[in-house]
């Protein structure tokens, strides 16, 4: 976020508009992750457990999944997380099924949420921005900037959490749904549990890992933003 801000100050964009970027991009990360967690709270909440309601989970309102230093570890260095939502398992009539479905409905959600997104910017970014020679495209205001930034933040962090989170390492919603298809004393289990935290790190900081990251979420947004193409 640090290098894009400098860029847009070099590029000489004034204060409003870099005020603009700013809350264009807290908002993109507030409804992706607050989104993120709702959507594990609804399905659970569906499946029959109540949990999630009783927390106050069982909402959109993106500051009731937000975790502070999480947000502020995203913003900072590119990596954060949100407040995860707690569940009860006991209450599912099919334990491995619902789990299974809890695990996977937040990235299913990031996904639909950046196709939806990719439509909206593409249209947006298509009829509503002024061709420039120099900078791409301008805008006439400040809200149009924003809107802009949130837009394109949007799609790229939904897309982001979902690859992410189908890693199947602990505590990831990948890892949790594999883990509704093996047995609880599973050795694979034992030592996500145990190893996981740090098998992550080392899989983050991993040069390979982020050349293919970018493969997989750059393909992902290129084909959304291709099937939006047909209709214009």
């Amino acid at each position: 976020m640090f290098y894009i801000l400098s860029s847009l100050l070099q590029e000489g964009y004034s204060f409003a508009r870099i005020i603009s970027f700013f809350i264009g991009y807290i908002l993109a990360i507030m409804v992706a992750f607050g989104m993120h967690e709702y959507a594990h709270a609804l399905t659970a909440y569906k499946l029959g457990d109540p949990t999630p309601k009783a927390l106050g989970r069982l909402t959109i309102n993106p500051l009731k999944h937000i975790d502070v230093y999480g947000l502020i570890g995203f913003l900072v260095v590119g990596f954060g997380w949100a407040k995860p939502v707690e569940i009860n398992p006991l209450n599912f009539k099919k334990y491995r099924r619902d789990m299974f479905l809890v695990s996977i409905a937040g990235v299913l959600t990031n996904l639909v949420l950046a196709f939806v997104l990719s439509g909206v910017f593409f249209f947006f970014f298509h009829f509503l921005a002024k061709p420039d020679s120099i900078n791409g495209y301008t805008y006439s205001n400040e809200l149009m900037f924003l809107i802009h930034y949130f837009l394109q933040y949007s799609i790229i962090l939904n897309v982001a959490l979902f690859c992410f989170n189908l890693i199947p390492i602990y505590p990831l919603d990948g890892f949790n749904a594999m883990k509704s298809l093996f047995r609880l004393n599973n050795k694979f289990l034992n030592f996500m549990y145990r190893w996981g935290n740090l098998l992550l790190i080392l899989v983050i900081i991993t040069p390979l890992f982020d050349i293919f990251y970018n493969i997989v979420t750059g393909f992902i947004m290129n084909t959304f933003f291709s099937f939006w193409g047909l209709f214009v």
